[in-house]
C-alpha cells in the first residue's frame, strides 16, 4: 500500500485548502484513515480520522468545526477540507492508513502506512 498526499500550499489567514490522499496497492475501504501534522520543532500530532465507510469521524480539539475529513472509496481517496485556517495550522500534513477499519483514534502505532507529507503554510 502506498499513500500520496497532495493539495498543500500557501494560504492567508482565514483561507481554505483541501488536501487529498490517494491510496494505491489496495482498497481504501479496507482501512480507517487518519490525518496528522507536524509543525517545525514540534512532535507530530493527530488531526482527524474516519472509519472505513466514513460514517465514524474523530477530530483533534484544535480543528473541530474548521476541518472536515471525508473519503471516496470508489476513487481510493481521502480528503481533508480545512477552513478558517490559522498560522498555527502551519505544518507538514501526513495521511495514514490504519490497521483496523473502525479505528478513528490518534495513536500512530495503529496506523500501518504513511504518506510522504504535504506542506501547509498559513500566513498572517
Amino acid at each position: 500500500v502506498q499513500l500520496q498526499a497532495s493539495g498543500g500550499g500557501l494560504v492567508q489567514l482565514g483561507g481554505s485548502l483541501r488536501l487529498s490522499c490517494a491510496l494505491s496497492g489496495g482498497a481504501l475501504s479496507s482501512y480507517a484513515m487518519g490525518w496528522f501534522r507536524q509543525a517545525p520543532g514540534k512532535e507530530r500530532e493527530f488531526v482527524a480520522a474516519n472509519s472505513w465507510s466514513g460514517t465514524m469521524t474523530n477530530y483533534a480539539d484544535s480543528v473541530k468545526g474548521r476541518f472536515a475529513i471525508s473519503r471516496d472509496n470508489a476513487k481510493n481517496t481521502v480528503y481533508l477540507q480545512m477552513n478558517s485556517l490559522k498560522p498555527e495550522d502551519t505544518a507538514v500534513y501526513y495521511c495514514a492508513a490504519g490497521g483496523h477499519p473502525y479505528y478513528t483514534g490518534g495513536a500512530e502505532t495503529n496506523y500501518n502506512y504513511w504518506g510522504q507529507g504535504t506542506q501547509v503554510t498559513v500566513s498572517s
